[in-house]
């Protein structure tokens, strides 16, 4: 009686599993991580491709070395003034410049989400006035969203998006509500929101939408008008503590010292190097909040 014949199986690639050591770095993000439940959300917003624990990891890695340039730095600097520092402060000095490192490298997702909704609000007007006279001139949505998907810098990319979807079979509302549940955009979303809703209930697209960019363009224009307002007072703290105090205050207190100090007090070159960089992080300061403050838009 012959054998039965063996079948020979195919090997089937098995999912990988990850490594059961794990170094301190990943088991302390992981530790910390459910203590910042939306970092997820803010990370999908800015269109960051990490995983919440990359990123943690990284944003500990750069906090302790930050931290580490920083206390060296605030050593030889009171150690060139003459400020004796014991090795406690050093140690408690490096743990507070750590903390604080930490919390500044985590608010990186919320500065690249404010960054890109910037972009985005940049050109809407614009590419949402170029969608509603191809739909006035009777084109379908999608090839008047595929004129758009081009030219337009992120609300391109936005579009382009929408356009792939429904390319591999998604239909053009459901393509629209994904695209604007990643979007940080609220300007954006209220458009396409509508645009959905439109496409859904039958309604006239091209009404709909003149409607919601009208209200959208006059927004704008309050948000232009609100900084011009915010602008004066934030122009005269900046006279105030970025040019007249830091001049006639090194002015008086020279003259300060030299009658009342009685060579106890002198302002020595490191004291003068510091507060020049003082008055340097001052103006920093003021110039990013009038920078980042300010609305950007294609008029």
């Amino acid at each position: 009686m012959a054998s039965p014949k063996k079948t020979k199986v195919t090997p089937v690639a098995l999912p990988v599993r990850a490594s059961g050591r794990r170094g301190p770095i990943r088991s302390f993000s992981e530790f910390i991580l459910p203590y910042f439940p939306t970092l997820r959300k803010k990370m999908v917003l800015a269109d960051m491709k990490d995983t919440p624990e990359k990123f943690m990891d990284k944003a500990i890695v750069s906090a302790f070395f930050s931290a580490l340039a920083l206390a060296v730095l605030t050593f030889v600097v009171l150690d060139v003034s003459g400020v004796d520092m014991s090795t406690l402060f050093t140690v408690l000095l490096f743990f507070v410049y750590i903390i604080f490192s930490f919390f500044y490298f985590m608010m990186y997702p919320s500065v690249m989400a404010l960054k890109r909704k910037k972009a985005i609000d940049y050109e809407l007007v614009f590419a949402v006035r170029h969608l509603l006279i191809g739909l006035r001139s009777g084109m379908p949505l999608f090839d008047a969203m595929v004129g758009i998907s081009r030219g337009y810098g992120e609300v391109s990319r936005e579009f382009n998006r929408i356009v792939e979807k429904v390319t591999l079979g998604t239909p053009i509302a459901q393509a629209i509500r994904e695209v604007v549940q990643t979007n940080p955009s609220p300007s954006f979303r209220r458009i396409m929101i509508q645009l959905a809703n439109s496409v859904g209930s039958g309604a006239d697209i091209a009404d709909s939408l003149e409607v919601v960019l009208n209200q959208v363009f006059r927004g704008q224009l309050i948000e232009l008008k609100a900084y011009g307002q915010k602008l004066n007072p934030l122009i005269m703290f900046y006279m105030i503590f970025g040019i007249i105090f830091p001049s006639l205050g090194l002015a008086f207190a020279i003259i300060l010292f030299s009658f009342i100090g009685s060579g106890r007090f002198s302002l020595n070159a490191p004291v003068l190097l510091l507060f020049l960089l003082m008055v340097g992080v001052v103006q920093f300061m003021f110039l990013s909040m009038v920078e980042t403050s300010r609305p950007r838009y294609a008029f």
